[in-house]
């Protein structure tokens, strides 16, 4: 069989062609959304690129839309191509781990053996006495780069499982104390109670 023979076949009409525009579709939500991200944390120059790149595959995939109205397994992997994109635009970003957050902890229990041990394995601390709706507090803010939040947020549970805290992105950061190299030794101290 020719290629043009297969690409007016029912075959490339009704398996090949959803196929393509399901991969399309993958490909350019998955750089929608990583392109969005980037904005957000203000990475002005690769944005637009990951936005043209993703636009050229957009018009591809709705210009064979367009040629096969009649076509519903078109419209269902158009679609499926959207959700799946998503999906695998945030798996992609959470494993790159680009950035910077901000780990606000508020515990009532004394905070002392959490703040050693944020300080011992090199993570910069500002700590602040507060009230809260259930007496005193102890906000702890802690600056890390995203691929730290696990090792950070063991540290918190380790020293009291019960503290609330929030993880939020940081646009940029100036100066500061971030671990340079992690050493083999920094693991998570064991719960301690007091």
């Amino acid at each position: 069989m020719d290629i043009a023979a297969l690409y007016h076949s029912e075959i490339f009409k009704f398996v090949l062609l959803p196929i393509l525009i399901f991969l399309a579709r993958i490909c350019d939500v998955t750089l929608d959304t990583l392109r969005i991200i980037y904005v957000g944390r203000g990475m002005k120059f690769l944005a637009p690129v990951i936005g043209f790149v993703e636009v050229l595959i957009w018009l591809t995939a709705i210009t064979q839309i367009f040629k096969n109205l009649s076509n519903p397994v078109c419209y269902v992997a158009y679609a499926g191509g959207f959700a799946m994109g998503n999906l695998v635009g945030i798996l992609i970003e959470e494993k790159m781990a680009i950035g910077t957050v901000v780990i606000r902890t508020i515990t009532q229990k004394n905070a002392e053996l959490l703040i050693r041990y944020l300080k011992e394995n090199r993570y910069g601390v500002t700590h602040v006495d507060a009230e809260g709706a259930m007496g005193q507090v102890k906000i702890i803010f802690t600056i890390a780069k995203r691929k730290d939040i696990d090792s950070v947020l063991k540290i918190i549970r380790g020293c009291n499982p019960l503290a609330f805290y929030t993880i939020e992105d940081v646009r940029s950061v100036r100066k500061g104390v971030f671990p340079l190299v992690k050493s083999p030794d920094s693991k998570p101290r064991p719960s301690v109670d007091k």
